[in-house]
């Protein structure tokens, strides 16, 4: 399946604490070709990337706070059609599992992601960044619409094995 993406993208822009002056430093120095496209970002980078550009960011929650998974909302959803991540490898973030499903989740739609300012430099240059685009969008259908265990039991009401309880295990209190 393929989708179209019109020559005006939709980019997530997402930084670490330690990686926000290099994102806003990059998209100053990008501002003409971002100026081109809608911007959404998670909360404090939004901030600043909309005060420094004086250009609108639609913001979301802080990273922490909801705002990568909201990212990966939007993605899941088809509304962001590239994403910037400039994260930190050297500092252990609190919100760690969040970051990686941001990261998955681009991976499962196949988005492009840059996470980096190099990667990020190519990626805007690309003359694919100015046009429609056909991005391919991996067929799921077969992962949807597979059996799970119980499927039978649930539609025919029968009975299924049951769990066994281990009572050395102790309750839950």
């Amino acid at each position: 399946m393929a989708l179209s993406l019109k020559p005006r993208k939709r980019i997530g822009l997402v930084a670490h604490d330690n990686k926000k002056h290099d994102l806003v430093e990059w998209a100053r120095f990008n501002r003409g070709m971002l100026a081109q496209h809608d911007l959404v970002a998670t909360g404090t980078t939004g901030s600043m990337l909309g005060r420094e550009l004086d250009l609108p960011v639609t913001c979301l929650q802080s990273g922490p706070l909801g705002g990568d998974l909201q990212v990966g909302a939007m993605i899941a959803d088809g509304t962001i059609d590239f994403l910037v991540f400039f994260w930190d490898p050297l500092e252990p973030q609190p919100h760690d599992t969040d970051v990686k499903s941001l990261l998955r989740i681009a991976v499962v739609w196949n988005i492009p992601v840059a996470c980096d300012r190099a990667s990020a430099d190519f990626m805007i240059s690309s003359p694919l960044m100015m046009g429609a685009y056909e991005r391919t969008v991996p067929d799921y259908t077969s992962h949807n619409d597979r059996e799970l265990p119980g499927d039978d039991e649930m539609a025919g009401g029968g009975e299924g094995e049951r769990a066994l309880i281990d009572p050395s295990l102790g309750s839950i209190s």
